[in-house]
């Protein structure tokens, strides 16, 4: 067999595996939208869930899933964006720096399930906060911080060095050259990594039953004090999300009408996701653009 045949039939096996994964990606999604749109009404998305009766929606849910969202990017983004600017520019090549980054590489590929664990011992019970959105979003930090900060470090890192030499050479500071020249140039894949990790938190569901909870009181949307439970902006109340709703409603069986509205709230999920992921390539292809062409 010569060389050109043989380089014809690998492009042929690695076609055909490509389309075969595509198409199974393909007909998965359009196996849970197929099942789940049809249940889908506004009525659905604003309204809160009924255990024993059927009719219920998934408004607090999926507020619960946006308001963790929230909570966890403030929390993690601050951090994210020091450790990447500081092993991209600012640390040495060391043992130390080689355990920080093996550490990384070790908390990034940790189970869901030891994280919720983990967040479960140490923030539930140790420190006290209970089932409640703080030890969700603290859990949610410990599983997505890794993956942030590699993903900041490798966008300054694509920065090619002739930017930094013209920042220090036009007598601007280290730091100034970071701030002014390095993270403008590198915010397209630091903003298409934050969108991305957003819909990985907002598809999570094992790290947060075991940290905030299993059950979505009713919540009083004219009650803004945040140290009143029925608040929607409390950080210390319990909140089931959407993810862990889908995984309660199929595992309980005690709602009469609960395939339907698994199908429907799982078409939410995806749906969701997706948003993220488009809009995180979208987002990062604008930014882009504007940049090389001023």
């Amino acid at each position: 067999m010569n060389a050109k045949k043989a380089d014809k039939i690998a492009t042929g096996v690695l076609y055909t595996v490509s389309g075969v994964i595509v198409l199974l990606l393909a007909a998965l999604l359009l196996f849970i939208l197929f099942r789940g749109l049809p249940h889908i009404s506004w009525s659905f998305l604003t309204t809160p869930s009924k255990a024993y009766q059927a009719g219920g929606g998934i408004g607090i849910q999926l507020f619960n899933s946006l308001y963790l969202l929230l909570i966890t990017m403030l929390i993690s983004m601050p951090i994210s964006l020091g450790a990447g600017i500081y092993l991209s520019e600012y640390a040495k090549k060391n043992w130390l720096t080689d355990v920080i980054r093996t550490s990384i590489e070790i908390l990034s590929s940790l189970p869901s399930v030891v994280v919720g664990l983990f967040g479960f011992l140490v923030f539930v019970v140790q420190i006290g906060y209970g089932f409640s959105i703080i030890s969700g979003a603290l859990a949610l930090t410990f599983f997505n911080l890794p993956l942030l900060t590699r993903n900041v470090e490798e966008s300054l890192k694509a920065v090619h060095y002739t930017q930094r030499e013209a920042g220090l050479a036009l007598g601007l500071s280290r730091w100034e050259t970071v701030r002014k020249v390095i993270i403008p140039e590198a915010m397209p894949g630091i903003l298409t990594g934050l969108i991305l990790s957003s819909g990985r938190i907002f598809g999570e569901a094992a790290a947060l039953i075991y940290t905030a909870g299993q059950s979505a009181p009713a919540l009083d949307f004219s009650n803004w004090n945040p140290l009143s439970i029925s608040s929607p902006i409390s950080i210390f109340r319990q909140a089931e999300t959407l993810a862990v709703h889908i995984w309660k409603i199929n595992s309980e069986g005690t709602m009469p009408d609960g395939p339907a509205v698994s199908a429907g709230a799982s078409a939410v999920l995806i749906i969701v996701v997706l948003l993220f992921n488009f809009g995180a390539r979208f987002i990062g292809n604008k930014l882009h653009k504007r940049l090389t062409s001023a």
